[in-house]
């Protein structure tokens, strides 16, 4: 329990670590746009101008840009229609009902983007409950709300977290649940172990969530390194977790279907041999190995060498039912790969033996 916990806060503060940035973005940020909107625009109340700002950063990963966009309009529809209408039927339940589902249906008509029809919506709350009949400061919150965006991007240009770290951090747990996968596999077929071979199904089915998250940090990372001249320097080593995006995906797909088959096979008269288990493991390593050049920004020469070592050693023997599905899987992965590390499907494939049969 005790160590449980203690990782658990280990990982808790190395996430703080890595979205600290983030939240001095937001912390610094507010409070600079409150001060433009006050003391610059001269507005009395710009409650929209900090509001903007954390918004526009957050402490998550996302598309800031647009967020940026999409803030300013879905507020400028809302502000519009809020105060074109509680100026002329004042403000009440029932007008708060109208004037939101006016605001938000607009918005919906216009960009179905979530971020875009909630700001119709709160923006018209705001306008209905909040300020006066009569109050002519729409022009105003229009220009807060766009105060907000552009400091929020100033934040992310000139206090940026490092995408680098992003994309590592979120790809470390992308290649750390594909080794595990592989080598949980193949303990299971050493030991001819079924509850194993479940857990490593039940670890493959769960990583979906974990590659998304990762898609999302390249984003992010793609998008940190355009807007800030401090990691202009860093679009080269950002570039290698692009081009392995894509086959470390596969390579997760592909390994779903083999702790499958070694599931399936485990159940069978026929175990598939435990050499199956030392290649498996051999790749695993070899991803483990992938995951710690990529962090350390250097070319994957080292993986590459590991992987095409073990296809040179995948001969195309028949080995049973189950036991070729498995092959089959595994130099799939292996090619998938290769391909992370930056050789082409082409070379990958060529460094397999051929099969000289089709695996069923």
């Amino acid at each position: 329990m005790a160590t449980k916990l203690g990782e658990h806060l280990r990982d808790r503060l190395r996430t703080f670590g890595l979205m600290a940035p983030s939240v001095a973005q937001c912390s610094v940020g507010a409070a600079l746009a409150w001060v433009i909107a006050t003391q610059l625009l001269g507005h009395a109340r710009p409650f929209f101008a900090p509001i903007a700002v954390l918004i526009c950063v957050g402490v998550g990963l996302g598309q800031r840009l647009r967020r940026v966009i999409e803030l300013v309009v879905g507020v400028s529809l809302g502000v519009g229609v809020g105060d074109l209408l509680v100026a002329s039927i004042g403000s009440g339940p029932w007008q708060i009902a109208l004037v939101v589902g006016l605001a938000m249906s607009a918005a919906v008509l216009l960009n179905s983007g979530a971020l875009f029809v909630a700001q119709a919506g709160s923006s018209a709350v705001l306008v209905a409950t909040l300020l006066p009949p009569g109050d002519t400061g729409g022009l105003d919150r229009m220009l807060d709300a766009l105060t907000g965006g552009v400091v929020g991007i100033a934040a992310v240009a000139l206090l940026p977290a490092s995408p680098f770290a992003i994309a590592a951090k979120h790809a470390s747990g992308v290649l750390d649940a594909l080794s595990t996968v592989l080598e949980k596999c193949a303990e299971a077929i050493e030991k001819r172990d079924a509850d194993l071979a479940a857990e490593a199904l039940e670890e493959a089915r769960g990583t979906q969530a974990v590659i998304e998250e990762f898609e999302q940090a390249l984003e992010t990372s793609r998008e940190i390194a355009t807007i800030s001249p401090l990691h202009w320097h860093r679009r080269a080593r950002l570039s290698r977790y692009e081009s392995a995006a894509v086959p470390v995906d596969l390579a997760l797909r592909n390994a779903r279907v083999l702790a499958r088959r070694t599931l399936a096979a485990l159940g069978e008269t026929s175990p598939p041999p435990t050499t199956l288990a030392t290649s498996l493991r051999e790749v695993s390593e070899a991803t483990l190995l992938l995951q710690l050049e990529l962090g350390a920004g250097r070319e994957p020469q080292l993986a590459r060498q590991a992987l095409l070592a073990v296809a040179a050693r995948q001969r195309p023997d028949r080995l049973g039912f189950s036991a070729d599905v498995i092959l089959a899987q595994l130099r799939s992965i292996v090619v998938d790969l290769l391909q992370a590390t930056g050789i082409s499907n082409d070379e990958a494939t060529a460094a397999l033996p051929p099969l000289d049969f089709t695996p069923p």
